[in-house]
């Protein structure tokens, strides 16, 4: 008998003639306003950008689909009366337009809680301040080597929405989810995955407090059934399981754990009542740092109870690195070039420092989301030989360094630059034979770029132009 998804035959009967509004008009959510206006919801949009900064195609796209829009700072003024809201990840569910319309009934939700509640498949999920599309990509391949039929979406991927209805209860549904994402959801994948928790985006997030709340979310409606996977040497993950109420199942690459998987002197190993295993040398695997064995290790928990483990491995060894992190660019008079331009906090860049038994030339700087830089001083005295500074962030970075220098009586050579090709020249200039030349900015991109996709690439073009 072909299955039929009676949630979502029933959710696209609510929509009928129903208020839809939706908040943003990127082109993330063109599948949403299509969707939306096949099913005869009354749909409107909202965009806090002006008007006239709208690319011109997505407003024909409001003409074509017969939805109202309003633009500009004040546009929520008119967020009034309606019954669905599709808030963006930028849009937190604690604006107070939006907690407004929820208590006068309207359901506000989001384009990926949606997708989660009206799936028929299984779900898993993965957050984290680092490693979140790495260790997402890991498991998408090792369920793909397996056979599985699997959706990858969230933070990667496609906006997957639309595929409900291509969705069958055999499938997988792979998401990397933001906190962004996660904060105010109702749902929680089958099994949860966090990295990690360390300071990020307090630029968005009331504070800390908040940002953890919204990390954890990602198993708060989790049961006895569903699994969880933990950082045990994560002092905040490693807690998260006295909250949970599904199955845990912890990694470390510090700690010899009786139960998970562990990295223990360059091997992956699965722990179970005390006997541990050799699964995997990671000289075996093109990842390079051991923050991206504790990512395979997470892979390997996630996928335990879906995968026969040899097939896991074997996928786990074909797998490059994800573009943008740590990625090889190129070697120009035996100094080997290196993209790491997600990093956008000092915990990411430290990991890509301790990635490298090389000297190094450290790229770093860019958008200010108000972190401390005090961390990342003693790794770069440790690892790198000089230090090229750019972007919001560049005086923080600078004042951290010096004063550890100072402590330590230990000195690198430090340059200041304006622009990311004026910083690649800089490092053309001083890199020495035999060393790596890392782009790991340690903060947001938003300065000078649009995003860490275009930071990167523009990194790129610059050092295959040298």
């Amino acid at each position: 008998m072909e299955f039929k998804n009676e949630k979502l035959i029933e959710f696209n009967n609510y929509l009928k003639g129903k208020k839809v509004a939706i908040i943003g008009l990127g082109v993330s959510n063109l599948p949403l306003l299509k969707y939306m206006y096949e099913k005869n919801a009354k749909v409107t949009v909202f965009d806090e950008k002006e008007k006239e900064e709208i690319q011109r195609k997505l407003l024909e796209r409001l003409d074509k689909y017969n939805a109202n829009a309003f633009f500009g700072k004040n546009c929520f003024e008119n967020l009034k009366n309606f019954d669905i809201i599709f808030r963006s990840p930028s849009c937190l569910p604690t604006r107070p337009e939006l907690v407004l319309e929820k208590n006068q009934g309207a359901i506000v939700t989001s384009e990926i809680e949606m997708l989660m509640k009206l799936c028929p498949c299984r779900v898993i999920g993965v957050t984290g301040s680092d490693g979140k599309t790495t260790t997402t990509s890991l498991i998408y391949s090792i369920l793909k080597k397996a056979g599985y039929n699997t959706y990858l979406g969230g933070n990667i991927g496609i906006p997957l929405f639309t595929k409900l209805d291509e969705m069958k209860p055999n499938d997988i549904l792979v998401l990397e989810l933001s906190s962004f994402q996660l904060m105010g959801m109702e749902v929680s994948p089958h099994i949860s995955v966090i990295t990690n928790i360390t300071p990020n985006h307090l630029n968005i997030h009331k504070d800390y407090e908040e940002y953890i709340d919204a990390k954890k979310t990602i198993f708060k409606y989790q049961n006895e059934n569903d699994y969880l996977i933990l950082n045990y040497d994560n002092e905040i993950t490693r807690a998260c399981k006295n909250q949970a109420r599904s199955k845990v199942i912890y990694f470390s690459s510090k700690e010899k754990l009786d139960n998970g998987f562990i990295v223990d002197n360059g091997i992956i190993k699965e722990c179970e009542d005390g006997i541990r295993k050799h699964i995997l040398d990671t000289k075996d695997v093109l990842l390079r740092g051991n923050h991206n064995f504790e990512n395979i290790c997470t892979a390997l928990a996630a996928t335990k109870t879906l995968v026969d483990q040899d097939v896991a491995i074997e996928a786990i060894k074909e797998f490059k690195a994800v573009e943008h992190r740590l990625e090889f660019v190129r070697e120009i008079d035996n100094v080997k070039w290196y993209n790491d331009s997600v990093s956008s906090s000092p915990t990411r860049t430290i990991a890509g420092l301790n990635s490298f038994d090389e000297d190094i030339v450290l790229i770093a700087g860019g958008y200010d989301k108000n972190l401390d830089y005090t961390p990342i001083a003693k790794p770069i005295l440790k690892k790198v030989k000089t230090l090229i500074l750019l972007g919001q962030t560049s005086g923080k970075i600078f004042d951290a360094v010096k004063e550890e220098e100072e402590k330590e009586g230990k000195y690198i050579d430090i340059y200041m630059s304006d622009t990311l090709e004026e910083a690649v020249n800089l490092a053309k200039k001083y890199a020495k034979s035999s060393q790596v030349v890392l782009f790991s900015p340690a903060s947001a991109s938003f300065d000078m770029f649009k995003n860490f996709a275009e930071r990167g690439n523009i990194f790129k073009n610059l050092v295959n132009n040298l």
